[in-house]
């Protein structure tokens, strides 16, 4: 059974006009996950919480008491989130046996709340420690892009959150970036992904992988949807939340450092064809270089990376121990390098991320955004990366870099579909703006996704 991927707002309109049930919506979803080819992409299916939601979603809309746009919405949560009476996996068979969570994770019930219908949970790297999605152990969801007869990866490590979305089996599903997690699978697979200002949302009961950089967003079909999931994250009226820009109030830098090294023609020539739309409009675009960009890179070169640091710390019984060998070892290798990062070297680089925050925040004019390619590349084919661990650690780097900076330096940020590169793979267009600009940032992306088509 395959799905027609629709938006929130498509089925908000049909479930609020009553055109469509939630409780049919809920067995079309299930039915589809069931029968889907590809049955890596969910780990956990909650038939019986997502009926007794879309029922309890019926009724209400039945007796005009609908909770807005999301009432009856089917949304998918990466296996971060805590379920109330399931254990929280991260995407590892190491904690299978752990403790069931006791109650849902914050923003499970901000969701809940507003009526949304939660049918299961998603595949992800394990402990989200990868930005390209592969899992030895629950598998690699397929990039639904992928050539007829190809398994391209997914990106990571909301893996499975980007391909429930791109594969039409649910319109929205929450993940969580620390170098990039929402917005490379959003890219790679040709969705929106937005990650949010980091503290823009409750960390209660989400499983951390370094709590300096974690941020969580949704994956979804448009902006507008986005708007709509982060104001009940936060638990905030939807109403009157998306104002219009007009095109000649854009204004945008592209920076020249880094984000264009090694970059493949083709996705460079998409994203220009959307930069020179977007200038057509009316839109101020200018380039500059941001030696901050480079200084991340020097910074990790000589103190070693603050995600490796931290997930040391997290998992270090773990990676010293028994559970290792249950482990992805591509995961435990990362992991371990945290060993030889000291805490002056942790301190130091804490020290040097503020200045280079407020050193590149003052070289943005009033209401500048960033415009950038998501990535460097299209999504890459899996088993040239499971038979090379030399090419497995090289394109995490590279897929990751782009994105880490945004963690780095604090930024919200929006990947947008900009067009194809190489084999026809969708290619992102990623919309960045300063820590805590997301309301600004959700309206420029929603412009600038209007201009793109």
């Amino acid at each position: 059974m395959s799905m027609t991927p629709r938006s929130i707002a498509q089925l908000s309109v049909l479930l609020q006009s009553g055109a469509l049930d939630p409780v049919d919506l809920v067995e079309e979803t299930l039915a589809a996950i069931a029968e889907h080819a590809d049955q890596t992409i969910f780990t956990t299916v909650l038939a019986q919480r997502a009926r007794s939601e879309a029922s309890a979603s019926r009724k209400r809309l039945a007796e005009g008491r609908s909770r807005g746009v999301l009432e009856g919405i089917p949304l998918a949560w990466k296996d971060l989130f805590d379920i109330e009476g399931l254990p929280t996996t991260a995407g590892s068979r190491v904690l299978k046996d752990s403790a069931p969570a006791r109650q849902d994770a914050v923003v499970v019930r901000a969701l809940a709340g507003a009526g949304m219908v939660s049918v299961g949970r998603v595949n992800m790297s394990e402990f989200a420690f990868s930005g390209l999605g592969i899992n030895p152990t629950f598998g690699t969801p397929r990039n639904p892009a992928s050539p007829q007869g190809e398994h391209r990866i997914p990106g990571g490590s909301s893996s499975g959150s980007g391909v429930a979305v791109a594969a039409g089996l649910v319109p929205v599903s929450i993940g969580t970036d620390t170098g990039g997690s929402v917005r490379i699978p959003a890219a790679f697979n040709g969705v929106v992904g937005y990650k949010a200002t980091r503290g823009r949302y409750s960390m209660d009961g989400v499983f951390p992988l370094a709590k300096s950089l974690d941020s969580l967003g949704p994956l979804c079909h448009t902006v507008q949807d986005a708007v709509w999931i982060d104001a009940a994250m936060r638990g905030a009226p939807a109403a009157g939340l998306t104002r219009r820009v007009e095109a000649s109030d854009l204004s945008f830098v592209i920076p020249e450092t880094v984000v264009f090294d090694g970059a493949e023609p083709e996705v460079v020539a998409a994203f220009e064809a959307a930069v020179e739309r977007l200038a057509r409009a009316g839109a101020s675009i200018r380039r500059e270089a941001f030696p901050e960009f480079s200084a991340i890179f020097d910074l990790m070169a000589r103190h070693g990376a603050l995600v490796t640091a931290e997930a040391f710390v997290l998992h270090r019984e773990r990676i010293t121990g028994a559970a290792a060998a249950e482990m992805d070892p591509r995961v435990v290798k990362r992991t371990l390098l945290g060993e030889k990062i000291s805490l002056s070297d942790y301190i130091a680089t804490l020290e040097a991320r503020e200045r280079l925050m407020a050193s590149f925040t003052a070289r943005l004019g009033p209401g500048e955004f960033l415009i950038s390619p998501t990535l460097p590349h299209v999504a890459p084919t899996v088993q040239p990366l499971l038979d090379d661990e030399d090419l497995f650690f090289a394109t995490n780097a590279k897929t990751l870099r782009n994105t880490l900076i945004g963690n780095f330096l604090d930024f919200c940020g929006v990947s947008l579909p900009c067009g194809t590169g190489a084999a026809g793979m969708p290619v992102g267009l990623l919309v960045s703006g300063p820590k805590d600009s997301d309301d600004a940032l959700l309206a420029v992306a929603g412009a600038v996704e209007g201009l793109l088509g």
